[in-house]
């Protein structure tokens, strides 16, 4: 079994490690809309609220945008 900072992506391309700017854009593996989580495939929770929880238990608070976009 993986522990939880293993990266053991399977995708071609890989995806983003856990540890990566861009971690947000791996695959999600698992979707619960209903609880408004998501697991992605490198190891991270994601919420609806924009939230996250990283593989080693750091917790990453909500981060939408503060300022509306310009249309």
């Amino acid at each position: 079994m993986p522990t939880p900072t293993d990266h053991t992506c399977t995708h071609r391309p890989t995806c983003p490690g856990p540890g990566g700017l861009n971690r947000e854009a791996a695959r999600i593996v698992a979707s619960h809309p209903e609880q408004g989580w998501s697991l992605l495939c490198n190891g991270i929770v994601i919420f609806d609220d924009t939230g996250e929880l990283l593989p080693d238990g750091q917790v990453i608070a909500p981060h939408r945008p503060t300022t509306p976009s310009a249309a």
